[in-house]
């Protein structure tokens, strides 16, 4: 099934993703691509740690071009199916895209560190207590933030804003948001979810990540299964520090407010969450 891309559908591939891939990353890409005998579990692997590279791999794989039954949320699926010159095709095309100055690169910096610290720790999380979506919880991990460096790229002064917010003792981040720009991160980045053609779960619970308390205040039957990724999110996010290392917040004031409906949600008591955390620092995950 793997097949080259034409800059036809290249163009379409990445048309939305917006998201610059880390430098890095494009170097460890092309170093391993250069191999006379290339590894494509190593490819997936160094994808799979870029928000940007890893929408643009998903987004083809699930494109109407493959036809496919289902949507594929797992990267190591997703590079196996394409094969090395659709990947070459579109590693390469974004690197065209994207030509970063050194304070964006800079910038960008942390976003790029949490978002894939709190992918590894969902994915964790889920295989600790046996929910069966780990890839799906990966990907909602990596991607949950999508539309910060949009709203950052977008936006004078947005940094300020989110910091703003995370230091809000009532964790009020997207009415801040909405009242300073009439558009929140949330919004933006459900909609290079649903672009990306990410799991129908996680484009919910990216479009409602910051009114988790609502929804579990509110919640209606069939909701189990999302309150669950939810749960999974917010307590990944707190091991992860993302009220640290994105908001300069001393206190994570947004897991004060859901992390007891979370832990409820999935029968977990406290002495259980530290025995996960304990678990994601023996596998170098997390920063709590």
């Amino acid at each position: 099934m793997s097949t080259g891309l034409n800059d036809e559908q290249l163009k379409r591939v990445l048309q939305g993703i917006t998201i610059p891939p880390q430098p890095q990353v494009m170097v460890d890409l092309h170093m391993e691509q250069a191999m006379p005998e290339p590894d494509m579990a190593r490819i997936a692997q160094i994808i799979s740690q870029d928000v940007g590279l890893s929408a643009a791999v998903l987004k083809f794989v699930n494109s109407a071009y493959y036809g496919l039954p289902r949507k594929i949320s797992s990267i190591q699926q997703a590079v196996m199916m394409l094969g090395i010159h659709s990947v070459a095709n579109i590693v390469n095309g974004l690197a065209v895209k994207s030509e970063l100055s050194d304070g964006a690169i800079e910038q960008l910096h942390n976003f790029w560190d949490n978002a894939m610290d709190v992918a590894s720790v969902c994915s964790s999380i889920a295989n600790q207590i046996g929910f069966k979506y780990q890839d799906e919880c990966y990907a909602l991990g990596l991607f949950h933030n999508a539309g910060i460096p949009l709203m950052m790229s977008r936006f004078d002064g947005y940094k300020a804003v989110l910091e703003e917010g995370y230091q809000s003792y009532d964790f009020e981040l997207t009415d801040i948001e909405n009242k300073k720009f009439r558009t929140n991160h949330s919004v933006v980045g459900y909609y290079l979810a649903k672009s990306w053609a990410l799991p129908k779960a996680c484009c919910y619970v990216i479009a409602h990540h910051h009114r988790a308390q609502k929804l579990f205040n509110e919640r209606i039957a069939g909701d189990s299964k999302y309150l669950t990724f939810m749960s999974i999110l917010k307590m990944a996010e707190h091991i992860s520090a993302t009220y640290k290392h994105l908001g300069k917040a001393a206190e994570d004031y947004e897991w004060m407010l859901v992390g007891h409906h979370a832990l409820e949600h999935l029968e977990l008591t406290e002495y259980d969450f530290e025995g996960i955390i304990d678990t994601c620092r023996e596998q170098g995950i997390g920063n709590l």
